[in-house]
């Protein structure tokens, strides 16, 4: 389906099917609202013409902190309707970091739910979802989107700042349309498919999954926030046929066995899990309970786009754990390791970011004469496929030999009674550092540290394995629904301080 408008605001055509349905709000399981594409449409607008009536300038930005709801889509759409920026804020972060965010970015005013009322910045102009402030500010009526000039910027989505405050990447309309264009060609068709998406939207996995569904003229399942047993029952009940997802968010879906057993979801054709490393062991979890679909293991960043890899040119099957084969107009190097086919990922497309807000010199370090480094280790193999090894940061060393975090939950989540795995390091006066696992057992065993430790000396090399072993119910999640790494290298240090390794 062509994109009507460069603007990202109106990167659908709802004159092409108006009364079809283009979203359905779960926030109340009970009571669905649903919204047509022309009532989509028409809100977008009224959000335009709104703020355009309240004195937004082009350029502003407008800030956003809700869980997801039919009214944040029509803000989204609408501030950029009005060749405005839109600045989705994660309210998971701590007040602190929150008001960087609205300070950084230069937020003119924002938009809220009831339960983000309290995290409304002072003296910025607010339109409340609840309090009947946003119901004010829609103006109804047709809107003149505003064409945007080469490289304009559409949004500013913050990294989640895994060490220090969160970078404000900024975000052209060209890219993401570049994005959505290149998809329609490798993918066709894809006006009969209904997504679910229950990542948030201050998350590249969420803003893309949704414009890209609305551009191929789809239908969309929205949950206010990830929740498993929300997110299963949701796939039945309105016959879901495309997901998308962190893997983390499956793997939770995966250990509520008493609930999906009783399901059905024979409308799942294809699976969608991006933004984080990806096991086989948790593919061949998420094929048993999806037994009809496509496993797609996707690859983006935030800074140089949501889709480098597809299918491969000559039609070859793309294998489980590949991310793809570059897709036409992305170009990809890996550099900096031991020969052109391992190292840190460079990309050079039209996705790319114009850089970070306010930050030229971490700007200066990633972009590099056109090329974005990823800080990403991957590997080729011989058709030319790309596989993720792990992000360079999270690599430690022990005892001289490199550790790779996703390399030993791999490695683990292969053990029966290991659902779950997430490997951090702890220092050590002796080895520089040394392995801490967190894993959550597979529902009715009783796996041991012991047996943990048995199954990585004989599976893999001695130095990678688990010297310290804690079991959790749940691996806690970022606010991005990836594993916390940050917090468990925090409670590792703390459970591992005063004791010896084991073996």
């Amino acid at each position: 389906m062509p994109i009507p408008s460069r603007n990202l605001g109106r990167c659908f055509d709802a004159s092409v099917s108006p009364d079809k349905t283009a979203l359905i709000d779960l926030s109340d399981w009970n009571a669905p609202r649903e919204a047509t594409y022309a009532a989509l449409d028409r809100e977008c607008d009224a959000v335009a013409r709104g703020l355009v009536a309240q004195g937004f300038a082009r350029g502003d930005a407008i800030g956003i902190m809700s869980l997801n709801r039919l009214e944040l889509l029509y803000a989204y759409f609408g501030i950029m309707r009005a060749g405005m920026v839109a600045v989705p804020i994660s309210f998971k972060l701590a007040r602190e970091t929150v008001d960087h965010i609205v300070s950084d970015s230069g937020l003119r005013a924002v938009f809220y739910d009831r339960e983000r009322a309290a995290l409304r910045p002072a003296g910025l102009p607010g339109f409340g979802f609840d309090d009947g402030s946003y119901a004010a500010l829609r103006n109804p009526g047709p809107f003149d989107t505003v064409e945007p000039g080469p490289r304009e910027l559409a949004m500013i989505l913050y990294t989640s700042g895994s060490t220090g405050m969160p970078k404000g990447v900024l975000l052209s309309h060209d890219s993401q349309r570049w994005s959505l264009e290149t998809s329609a060609k490798l993918y066709g068709d894809r006006s009969h498919h209904r997504y679910v998406v229950g990542a948030p939207m201050f998350h590249m996995n969420a803003t893309i999954s949704i414009k890209g569904a609305l551009a191929a003229g789809s239908s969309i399942v929205l949950l206010p926030a990830f929740d498993a047993k929300l997110y299963a029952r949701a796939i039945e009940r309105f016959a879901v046929t495309w997901l998308t997802s962190v893997p983390t968010m499956l793997a939770l879906v995966a250990r509520e066995r008493d609930l999906i057993g009783g399901l059905d979801f024979s409308s799942v054709t294809n699976v969608t899990m991006g933004s984080a490393p990806l096991t086989q062991a948790l593919i061949d979890k998420v094929q048993s309970i999806f037994t009809t679909a496509l496993i797609n293991n996707s690859y983006g960043t935030t800074e140089a786009g949501p889709a480098p890899f597809g299918i491969h040119p000559a039609g070859i099957p793309r294998p489980p754990l590949a991310c793809g084969y570059p897709v036409p107009g992305s170009e990809v190097e890996l550099r900096e390791g031991p020969g052109p086919d391992e190292g840190v990922l460079y990309m050079r497309n039209p996705m790319m970011m114009e850089g970070y807000k306010n930050l030229p010199a971490k700007t200066a370090e990633v972009l590099r004469d056109g090329w974005y480094r990823s800080g990403d280790i991957f590997r080729r193999d011989a058709n030319g496929f790309f596989y993720f090894v792990g992000r360079a940061d999270d690599m430690f060393v022990v005892g001289g030999e490199n550790v790779w975090p996703g390399e030993v939950e791999r490695l683990l989540e292969r053990m029966p009674g290991v659902h779950q795995a997430c490997v951090v390091p702890v220092p050590d006066d002796i080895k520089g550092t040394l392995p801490f696992a967190f894993l959550v057992r597979t529902p009715g065993t009783a796996t041991t540290e012991a047996d943990v430790k048995a199954f990585a000396l004989a599976n893999g090399p001695a130095f990678a394995h688990p010297r310290f072993v804690s079991f959790r119910d749940e691996i806690p999640l970022a606010a991005t629904n990836k594993p916390d790494r940050k917090r468990l290298a925090a409670e590792a240090v703390a459970l591992s301080a005063g004791k010896r390794p084991g073996l």
